[in-house]
């Protein structure tokens, strides 16, 4: 008799990133000044989901980051003032404006109550622990009566 061993009983954050409205780009994914999205890598362990945003040349105050329910938005705005001397003028200007949003629905084994976030050198780091109930339990040894 053979006996598959599923290691990983929770599906990972990945895995039901991109099904249903999770991966939904339409909707909750994008950038009203046609710039280009920030992109984002999401790692899970044992205790937390890691989402790391590169967004360089930000600071964490032009950050927004927002729970509604169980759908995380991250977001920014931000206006470049770049101010001319007496006699200069553009010939040409393309940047002075940035704006995105991209939201992600979170698994209910997210705790949304302890979520932390830290800006340093280009990427927005934000770590949504896991409950306490979905974390993996060691085995125990059943005693046979």
């Amino acid at each position: 008799m053979l006996l598959a061993r599923n290691s990983n009983l929770f599906p990972s954050f990945f895995d039901r990133f991109f099904d249903g409205e999770a991966f939904d780009w339409a909707n909750r994914n994008f950038s009203n000044t046609n710039t280009t999205l920030p992109s984002v890598n999401i790692k899970e362990n044992n205790d937390a989901f890691t989402v790391e945003l590169a967004a360089p040349g930000f600071e964490k105050s032009d950050f927004k980051i927002e729970l509604n329910n169980n759908l995380l938005t991250i977001s920014s705005e931000k206006k470049v003032e770049n101010e001319t001397k007496e006699g200069e003028y553009f010939t040409k200007r393309e940047f002075s404006y940035q704006s995105f949003s991209r939201s992600f629905t979170l698994p209910n084994l997210a705790d949304g109550e302890k979520i932390e976030a830290n800006y340093e050198k280009g990427i927005l780091t934000i770590v949504i622990p896991k409950k306490e109930e979905a974390k993996p339990k060691p085995a125990r040894m059943i005693e046979i009566k």
